[in-house]
Formats: structure tokens, sequence, C-alpha cells
């Protein structure tokens, strides 16, 4: 039996996740607090980096458990983390899309594995620092993900995979509070991380060289290649097709007399394409792997707002259901560089619809 008013507290060793413990605590909640290590590179955690989870971070987190006297634990979750993060990562990259190894951290880690070690612990709740809210809709007998408050800090986006039972276990104290707030009380009560960058990074690529990382984990090089221009003529060379993301335009190393930009790869032929950003845009996609939060599946088309990157603004659209799952979905204007691999996630003012994994983009 799981007692009610008790929680499991993530800490990431940030001022966030350490002022959810603390209001937690303030209101009567029995706490436990935990960091998973995910990682054993001690590097990874040097000053300077703005990662999460690193040796520091632990060390941070362990001091304000207790100075918050609270029981505090490190979960050991490198294999599952080497298994379905990284090893995912790569693999997306290699085959010629963008990862977002945060999401599926948060899908795979805290809100799975957190989640089964604190009912082992007989903790009712999972409670994060993330700027989001879970709300009770009584007449769709359904929790709704919602955004924060603080739209500069939403992080809604990145959860978009949370299942009703995950939402019915987990909390979010911040949600309602802007981020200066948090930083105020933490000053108050003189946290040692009260003034700590947020983490910026992905937490195992902490120098942001993604490609260094892949051929150091994996022991294979990524050979050079071909730009070809939209026409198919080759135009330069590049350093390995896994190092370039569409849309981009700094560091291709071409003189063509006019700005172009990334527009599509080729893996199996090790190309690069290049062209005029126009190129870019395109005005439907389709995704898969679909997590619905307002309503059990998909059946009609639906008018929503979308967006297909973390730090874009929503964009109204219609989705269509396709029977194998997937869904269509056309947008009211142009999207620039709509990429395989990103997350597509769904909107109905403040309300996460759901979301899913975008396959590709399409032009018509």
């Amino acid at each position: 039996m799981l007692e009610h008013k008790s929680a499991l507290i993530a800490m990431s060793g940030g001022v966030d996740s350490s002022l959810a413990a603390y209001f937690m605590l303030k209101n009567g909640y029995r706490c436990e607090g935990t960091t998973m290590r995910l990682y054993r590179n001690e590097d990874l955690g040097r000053c300077g980096f703005h990662t999460c989870c690193s040796q520091r971070d632990i060390e941070d987190a362990s001091e304000v458990a207790f100075q918050l006297d609270m029981p505090y634990a490190v979960l050991d979750f490198t294999l599952d983390f080497r298994q379905q993060i990284i090893e995912k990562f790569i693999r997306i990259y290699e085959g010629g899309g963008t990862p977002n190894p945060c999401i599926d951290c948060n899908r795979y880690m805290k809100f799975d594995k957190l989640l089964q070690f604190a009912h082992e612990k007989k903790l009712h709740y999972v409670v994060t620092g993330h700027y989001a809210r879970i709300e009770w809709d009584e007449g769709l007998g359904r929790y709704l993900l919602k955004k924060a408050r603080d739209d500069s800090k939403d992080q809604s986006y990145a959860l978009y995979t949370m299942t009703q039972k995950q939402l019915a276990h987990t909390l979010f104290p911040l949600g309602d509070l802007q981020k200066k707030q948090v930083r105020q009380v933490a000053d108050q009560l003189h946290f040692t991380n009260a003034r700590k960058h947020d983490s910026q990074d992905i937490c195992f690529v902490p120098d942001g060289d993604y490609t260094k990382f892949m051929e150091e984990y994996t022991g294979r090089q990524y050979p050079c290649g071909d730009f070809l221009d939209q026409k198919g003529n080759i135009v330069g060379r590049h350093t390995g097709a896994v190092r370039y993301t569409l849309g981009q335009r700094k560091g291709l190393g071409l003189a063509m007399g006019v700005p172009v930009y990334v527009c599509g790869k080729s893996m199996e032929h090790n190309t690069v394409t290049v062209g005029a950003e126009a190129a870019l845009y395109s005005k439907a996609l389709l995704a898969e792997d679909m997590n619905w939060i307002s309503f059990e599946s998909l059946d009609k088309p639906i008018r929503v707002q979308g967006k297909t990157r973390y730090r874009q603004t929503e964009q109204w659209a219609t989705v269509y259901p396709l029977d194998d799952g997937r869904v269509r979905v056309e947008f009211d204007a142009p999207q620039r560089a709509i990429t395989a691999g990103q997350a597509l996630v769904l909107y109905d003012g403040d309300v996460v619809v759901g979301g899913g994994t975008i396959v590709t983009a399409l032009f018509e």
C-alpha cells in the first residue's frame, strides 16, 4: 500500500529539484531524495559544463538533502542509460536524423525507472523540478499535462511522452512559479546551488561535439563525402554526413556566391545536399510513436497548434490519423527545417494534446 503523502524527489543537483524537495517537505510529505547516476566518465562533470547528473551534481544534491534532513540515495542506471539513451542517440544520428535524448531520458529514466523504484519504496509520487503542470480533468476523466506559468521556462514539450499512470503519480511543485521566485527562495534557504547555472548541454556530450563522442564510443570513423547542390552536382567535400543538421549554414566551408543551407542528407551514399533557405520550408510532416494525453486515441482530424522544436512558437495545424497509427500534420504556414528524429508536440491552448517522433517532412 502506497502512503499517499509520500514522494521520491528526483534531484538533479540543480536549484529547481532542490526547491521541489523543500516545497514537498513543507507541505507535509514524507520524502526521500535520489539522483540517477547515468554515466561514469567523471570528466563530464568538471566545472564549466552546464550538464546534469555529473559527480558534482550528485554532491550538490546530497548536500541539499542533508540540509533538508531528508534520506538520500544514488541510483545506478548507467547500463539502462547506455542501452536506451546513448545507443539510440547514435542510431538516429547514423540514420540521418537528429535525436532528442532529453525527451528519451524523461521517458525511459525519470518517469519509468524512478516510478518503479518509488513504488518499491512505498512512495506514492515521483517529484521533479520540471516547469509544467499536471491537472485532473473530471469531465474527461483524464490527467492533463499543461504548460508552466513561466513561459520562458516551460518544459512541457519534453514531457509529452508521459502516460496516464505516470501523470497520476507525478508532481511538479514549480509549475505555478516563476524561475526568479525559485532562486529567491533558494537564496533565503542558503542552498549551495541557489545560483548554479541551469543545465544546457546533453549530459553525456558536455562540450557539444557529439560526433567526437560517437567516434570514441563506437570506435567508428565517419568518412568524408560529397556536398551536392539540389541538381545533384558535386560542389565540395564534407567531413562526414553525421556532422551536419538540417538547416545548418555555418561551418560548411563552401563558397558558392550565395548563402546555402543543409537541405538533406543521404547516409547510404554519404552525401549532404545544400541549397537556398527556401528549400527548407514545408507545410506537412509524418509522425509516429504517438502518445495521446487529452484522449485515448485519435480517430478523426483535429485542429491544434504544434511545434517541431523545443524553442519554436506553436503553429496552427490540422492533424490527420493514418491507418498505421502514424499521423499526417498539415500546417497552415510553411515550417522551417522539419527534422526527422525530433519531437512533434501538439497543444490546445496550454494543454498538451499529445506528441510523437517526426519521420519526415513532406514536400508537395
